[in-house]
């Protein structure tokens, strides 16, 4: 919660305008605190500042007396500076809405699957509808580290389907990037409906169900969706996939963006996320694997043993699996 505080008041980026670094009384002026609360926004920038989401260090004091703080953006706080930044994803995963849902996980352990779909189904009696912001913000960064760091998997490529791609904010990353590789985003009718192609010649939408069948392409996309299926249902979209795509000597794959549980090669910090991000997935009754997991739904597929993991950001990695 102290953490959407400051996102919500857009601490991070008035740090930034100062060059990085900002005193309580530089950020209360330029956040719009009132000055009566300046010795609870320390509170707050101590509490954060221990957890490592801000730097402090004495300044000089104007007057000889105690020194005053200054607070800077340590590595982790610049994920939420500037215009591609991840501040929708600290909003959603504090969201009202969201953590509530886990105040009914007692109940929905008790409660036959079929009856309650998923905890949040069971908490607020309708399907999840908070997440299109954050997902927009989520797809814009992580695309622009994979095309930085794991560009080479898109080179070559004519064509390319992004399967729930909702907005299309991820495809307008890729189709920008590769201006001669054709894009279509997949999604549901009322997800494209809303969809615009954002000016990119080479972009377009296409309404259905990854269920059913995926459009042709050279390769299909999926980035953070099959997490949140079951592995009976990410072996029929990875068998649709497998329909859309030619061989892999015609250059065919499938191209996977998800949590791989275990890479991590010993990082206790990596560790502990992915075990809270599988906690996280029950409520949309989705879950986190490790390799054996995805190997078993790839066979399950159709596919060969022949894939590569290619950790990229945090506890994300690429996955290619082939025909």
């Amino acid at each position: 919660m102290s953490l959407k505080c400051v996102v919500d008041l857009g601490i991070p980026d008035a740090i930034h305008r100062r060059g990085g670094t900002a005193t309580l009384a530089d950020i209360a002026t330029d956040t719009g605190v009132h000055p009566a609360k300046i010795t609870d926004l320390r509170r707050l920038m101590e509490l954060l500042s221990s957890s490592g989401m801000f730097t402090v260090t004495d300044g000089e004091s104007s007057t000889g007396g105690t020194a005053t703080a200054v607070y800077g953006l340590t590595t982790a706080c610049r994920f939420l500076v500037g215009y591609l930044n991840l501040s929708p994803i600290v909003s959603f995963y504090v969201n009202p809405l969201v953590v509530s849902s886990f105040f009914s996980l007692c109940d929905w352990l008790k409660t036959e699957p079929a009856t309650a779909r998923s905890l949040f189904e069971l908490a607020h009696g309708h399907s999840l509808t908070v997440l299109n912001n954050s997902m927009v913000a989520d797809n814009q960064l992580f695309l622009e580290v994979i095309i930085l760091d794991k560009g080479r998997i898109f080179r070559g490529l004519s064509s390319l389907v992004d399967v729930g791609g909702g907005s299309g904010a991820g495809a307008q990353v890729i189709a920008r990037a590769f201006p001669r590789m054709k894009c279509t985003v997949l999604d549901l009718p009322h997800v494209v409906e809303q969809a615009t192609s954002g000016g990119d010649s080479n972009l377009q939408f296409v309404a259905g169900d990854m269920l059913e069948s995926i459009p042709p392409a050279n390769a299909v996309f999926l980035k953070n969706v099959l997490h949140e299926w079951s592995d009976e249902h990410c072996v029929k979209i990875l068998q649709r996939c497998k329909e859309a795509i030619p061989t892999r000597n015609a250059g065919g794959k499938v191209i996977i963006v998800d949590m791989v549980r275990g890479s991590a090669d010993g990082d206790s910090k990596i560790s502990e996320v992915e075990v809270l991000q599988n906690m996280f997935m029950m409520y949309v009754n989705g879950v986190e694997r490790g390799e054996r997991e995805w190997k078993n739904i790839f066979s399950d597929a159709g596919f060969g043993n022949d894939y590569k993991i290619m950790p990229i950001l945090g506890p994300l990695s690429v996955i290619e699996i082939y025909p």
